[in-house]
């Protein structure tokens, strides 16, 4: 009852709870946040899920109707009277049950073949006989049951095959799925401690010692940072993401040790040493099944996870299923970290070294303006932004020599980031998540959050070593205490996730079903050891199945497009993924100049924050094409350009992020009283980037980036930058697409490494394309004149509001 309850209340959008009373709510039921996961189809009636085939009556044709011939023609009145009669018969439910009828599945049979009989101009002649001779009373009505079970089966194909789709969904023993890991004697070596303990840094150890290695993480971030770290070790390895392979050797050969994302990790490929960092993810409900994937299947003499003790005793009891030895090595933190008995209440109190955690976009926005408010200048981190973004940020945080000493963030900083931070503070310890249903709730962190954002807080070998936690209000404080010293629930379940080579078989079996549909019954049909793994939520995948269910696609195909990591609440994002699915059916491949038309590329610099959020949503596009080009490289190939506008797009946000607290204050002052939902519902309108010109603004030096002069940290003139210079070749690409007209006033044009293939391939000549370079060259010459005339007149002050950048026909837009 009160486990009800608590759903009840939680479950309400717009609810107004304190973090302590939705605790105690929660302290209210039985059941834990996330012990103990189930599919939510396993509650649905399998019949519910079986859609059936449609079967057209017969019409007639030139052949002579040899039933009618042999028996006479029949009565549809005649027909109908019998057909109801035979409905009615208790024997022959009884009979349509034991072959797999249930009721919905008989009644729909039932009608369909009634259908069949009535409207169709001929019917096969042993069914014109039998309904002949029943009528004549030379049979009985239930000698019609054979024929009504060959269109049942006819209309629903699993009743003819509902044994072997059984055997396909059967999960119980995954591990026998790896039979290159079963062959040899592998080594589990688990490095259990809390954040900052140098376990990973220990595997990591042994990975590079190894003669071929492979590292599995959770984010690119971090197996970027391995990469790079193993390079300048001087050991050379490759960086596999979902949607790149990155070699070390010039020769683009392959190393022996490779760092990829946990979902790209080959089970094939044989290796010393496999690192799987962060191995608590096995109990996420939607990546979890990649870790699964990961411990059972690494074909490696040495596996070494790193993650939460909680997660000791599932992988003894998964292991003693494959006979692989087990070996754990406790850490303890290697610095202090203590947790403050007095909250931060006031934002005056805030003080260099701070780290403000906090879950949702509305407090990063509020939390930067206070500040800012009180000229104490602030990183940004959430989890919407690009990885270049994030690094930046926290690049700058670190920095010494920078101003910017406080950041504000949201749990994306709990992995994946190294980060100099003295305190911690919970500016909220509400948060919202999905519930077993997919439904979104919010609910006081769990203990393994609270522990890892606030073991961030003190980092060994930095100027802050030894770390402090606390909460903003006072009243959270003690729940904060009362989170972090409860026991971590043990995990003990493993996610696991239908496979495509099991979904192609579904597909064979049931050829009219479509793939969200083939979803459904395989993960209602499953049977797992519940003890040990659980079926990760797939509606993201369904989701994306619907989207394109109307697009001419393989199976194959459309299983990759649907297993694409994107955001599905945001409708620009999913716009342009149905746009791609549609093109690459008409087999037209995705060049540049098509996506560029698609994005609206140029891109503006953001003036109001749902510029930056629409940006964000680009960037996440083209993470999208990266993605498929990986994979289908024939039909997206300009995933090199791409990638460069993606480092370009990366550099405007990074500057809509540094001023995000006045594209806040211009938002407001548009739309008085405008709030920002939530990052997970912020709905982004697609509208096109209009070019715009910096003629207000200054060229400074070679680089040709416009910047905008602002006091420094003395007071004396210092420079900083207004917007990046996006480059020659996406320009010329842009040119391509306009048909080399352009405005003068947009952006620097130079050589790039588009510029040089489009004139090879005659698109653009040298001519136009020097013809280009002399205008930019006037126009910034003219917008030199007109900056430094306004920085004269002071009208540039750092506290002034943004100029509004010209448009093409030089008005203020």
């Amino acid at each position: 009852m009160a486990s009800r309850m608590y759903r009840r209340i939680t479950s309400l959008r717009g609810q107004v709870l304190t973090a302590k009373q939705s605790y105690q709510l929660k302290c209210l039921s039985p059941v834990t946040s996330a012990i103990r996961l189930k599919s939510s189809n396993k509650d649905k009636d399998f019949s519910s899920l079986i859609r059936p085939v449609t079967v057209k009556p017969k019409h007639s044709s030139d052949d002579i109707n040899v039933g009618a011939e042999l028996a006479g023609h029949l009565k549809k009145e005649d027909m109908l009277r019998l057909l109801n009669e035979f409905y009615r018969r208790p024997v022959v439910k009884t009979l349509a049950a034991e072959h797999g009828l249930d009721k919905r599945l008989f009644h729909q049979s039932y009608m369909s073949f009634r259908k069949f009989v009535v409207e169709s101009e001929q019917l096969h002649v042993d069914l014109h006989v039998v309904l002949s001779d029943i009528l004549q009373g030379a049979g009985h009505v239930d000698d019609l049951f054979p024929y009504f079970l060959r269109h049942a089966r006819e209309i629903f194909p699993h009743l003819d095959c509902m044994e072997d789709l059984r055997k396909i969904s059967d999960l119980r023993l995954p591990a026998n799925w790896y039979p290159e890991a079963r062959a040899i004697q592998r080594k589990i070596i688990f490095h259990a401690g809390p954040t900052n303990s140098g376990k990973t840094h220990h595997a990591l150890e042994r990975f590079l010692s190894a003669k071929t290695g492979v590292y599995c993480g959770p984010l690119k971030l971090l197996a970027s940072e391995v990469f790079q770290k193993s390079n300048d070790a001087g050991t050379f390895c490759d960086l596999v993401t979902g949607e790149e392979r990155r070699y070390a050797r010039e020769d683009n050969t392959a190393s022996d040790h490779v760092a990829c994302t946990v979902e790209m990790a080959s089970s094939t490929t044989p290796y010393e040493v496999a690192v799987i960092d962060e191995i608590q993810m096995i109990r996420d409900p939607q990546r979890g099944w990649a870790w699964t994937r990961a411990l059972l299947g690494m074909c490696a003499h040495e596996v070494h996870l790193c993650g939460e003790p909680s997660t000791i005793d599932l992988v003894q009891e998964l292991m003693m299923g494959t006979g692989d030895e087990v070996e754990v090595r406790r850490y303890k933190r290697l610095t202090q970290l203590q947790y403050l008995d007095r909250a931060v209440e006031r934002f005056e109190n805030v003080r260099p070294g701070d780290c403000i955690v906090c879950f949702s976009k509305n407090d990063i926005y509020y939390i930067s303006r206070q500040l800012e408010s009180m000229k104490k200048e602030c990183a940004v981190i959430y989890g919407g932004l690009p990885p270049g973004t994030k690094l930046a940020q926290a690049a700058k945080f670190n920095d010494p020599n920078d101003p910017c000493k406080i950041m504000v963030a949201t749990d994306a900083i709990g992995m994946g980031l190294n980060l100099a931070i003295k305190r911690i503070i919970f500016y909220s310890l509400m948060k919202p998540h999905l519930n077993e249903n997919g439904e979104k709730e919010m609910d006081v962190i769990s203990t393994s959050q609270a522990l890892q954002i606030g073991g961030r807080a003190g980092r060994y070998n930095t100027i802050y070593e030894n770390g402090e936690v606390t909460t903003f209000r006072s009243d959270d404080l003690n729940l904060l205490k009362d989170v972090v010293s409860r026991t971590i629930e043990p995990i003990e379940q493993a996610g696991l996730h239908p496979t495509a080579e099991q979904i192609e078989l579904f597909a064979y079996h049931l050829p009219h079903a479509t793939l969200s549909n083939l979803i459904d019954i395989f993960v209602t049909l499953s049977q797992l050891d519940s003890d040990k793994y659980f079926m990760c939520n797939v509606d993201d995948f369904k989701f994306l199945a619907d989207m394109i269910e109307h697009v001419p696609l393989n199976l194959r195909v459309r299983y990759v497009f649907c297993c694409a990591p994107i955001p599905k609440k945001q409708p620009f994002v999913c716009t342009l993924f149905l746009k791609f699915a549609r093109q690459f059916s008409r087999n037209e491949p995705l060049t540049l100049d098509w996506l560029c038309r698609q994005i609206g590329w140029p891109f503006t610099t953001p003036s109001v924050i749902a510029d930056l959020v629409h940006l964000e949503g680009v960037f996440d596009v083209l993470d999208l094409y990266l993605w498929l080009g990986y994979r289908f490289p024939d039909m997206f190939p300009d995933s090199d350009h791409v990638r460069d506008m993606q480092r370009e797009l990366d550099q405007v946000i990074q500057l809509g992020v540094v001023n995000i607290t006045r594209l806040v204050r211009n938002a407001e002052a548009r739309t008085p009283g405008a709030v920002i939902d939530d990052e997970d519902d912020f709905e982004i309108k697609h509208r096109r980037q209009k070019t715009t010109g910096f003629a207000s603004e200054i060229v400074d030096g070679e680089d040709d980036i416009p910047v905008k002069r602002s006091p420094g940290r003395n007071g004396k003139g210092g420079v900083r930058s207004e917007s990046p210079r996006l480059s020659s070749s996406f320009l010329e690409a842009k040119n391509a697409a306009r048909k080399g007209q352009m405005g003068a006033n947009e952006v620097n044009v130079g050589q790039g490494r588009l510029a040089t293939q489009l004139i090879k391939k005659g698109l653009i000549t040298p001519e136009v394309l020097k013809k280009l370079q002399s205008e930019w060259q006037t126009s910034a010459e003219n917008g030199k004149g007109r900056s430094e005339d306004m920085s004269q007149d002071g009208s540039d002050d750092d506290n002034s509001q943004p100029r509004r950048p010209l448009n093409r026909r030089g008005r203020r837009r």
